[in-house]
């Protein structure tokens, strides 16, 4: 394995899932010979600013990496704007990087998994990203991986030649909206898609990860996913940045961490057998199921 890869975490509030982060993280294998560069974003208003003290007080007690790095702004830049900067500079640097944010629990072998697909990839001109999360998918033994063409923003990685393809403006946006064709290839992975980018574009959210997909999307590339998931979400909580919920459609099956070799495979292909399973939580059928439940049960 090459030189590993650093891991950039994000994390503003929520003390407890970002301990837990951190423990999954420490036990990870080749914890010790990473590096864990953290961005610890400023209060939005006085009354979160006990909250970032908290945080910031238990970032300066990490052990367990080859070398722990905190970047405390001193001001709310938000989520999109904090990993844009954040990934810029860290990527600038290593010429890769995993990333993560603080409501993420990580299996073990997580660090195997993404610094061997950035490993085997690299030289892939069709591959944007490894992406650690997983939906349930049936189908695949268990060190397999498939590929989508919607990357995921819960445990990723990439390289600097990759990220420097994303236009954050998306300046041809209005083209691609009177386009009706393009707008169902687009939702091909998810009839969520086209309706975050169109609130991304309108000021109503701000969202590095749905201009990600988009510039994915626009060019044709490939994100590497696990057959079983490397990382559940633990953030469906209502204050949440944005997975302000209850119950959550994204539920998976945390790997176990015991495997290190993995089927990565040049032949990339699109499964649709996968693709079905894989979009089913990004349906409106299931969207408007938990909607429904968020809204009467929470």
């Amino acid at each position: 394995m090459n030189l590993l890869a650093p891991i950039v975490l994000f994390t503003y509030k929520r003390i407890e899932s970002l301990k837990k982060n951190i423990e999954a993280l420490s036990s990870n294998f080749l914890a010790k010979n990473s590096d864990l560069i953290i961005y610890s974003d400023g209060s939005k208003d006085a009354c979160d600013e006990a909250k970032i003290i908290e945080v910031r007080y238990f970032l300066k007690t990490i052990t367990g990496f080859k070398s722990v790095t905190i970047h405390e702004s001193p001001f709310n830049k938000g989520l999109a704007t904090s990993i844009i900067s954040g990934v810029n500079e860290v990527i600038s640097i290593y010429k890769k990087a995993i990333v993560l944010e603080d409501d993420l629990i990580v299996s073990r072998n997580f660090l195997i998994f993404m610094n061997k697909g950035l490993d085997y990839y690299k030289d892939n001109s069709l591959v944007l990203s490894i992406s650690g999360y997983s939906p349930n998918i049936t189908g695949l033994l268990p060190n397999d991986v498939y590929f989508t063409h919607r990357a995921s923003s819960w445990g990723w990685a990439t390289w600097e030649d990759k990220w420097k393809l994303i236009d954050w403006t998306c300046n041809n946006y209005e083209e691609f909206l009177t386009d009706s064709l393009s707008t169902a290839n687009f939702n091909k992975m998810g009839s969520d898609l086209s309706l975050m980018l169109n609130r991304q574009m309108r000021g109503k959210i701000n969202s590095w990860a749905i201009r990600f997909c988009y510039n994915q999307y626009k060019k044709n590339l490939f994100s590497i996913h696990p057959a079983i998931s490397k990382v559940v979400n633990i953030g469906f909580t209502t204050d949440a940045t944005n997975t302000n919920m209850k119950y959550n459609p994204y539920k998976t099956k945390l790997d176990k961490g015991e495997e290190i070799n993995f089927h990565f495979s040049p032949d990339i292909k699109i499964d649709r057998s996968i693709i079905q399973q894989f979009t089913r939580p990004f349906s409106i059928t299931t969207r408007i199921k938990y909607k429904l439940y968020n809204m009467l049960f929470s």
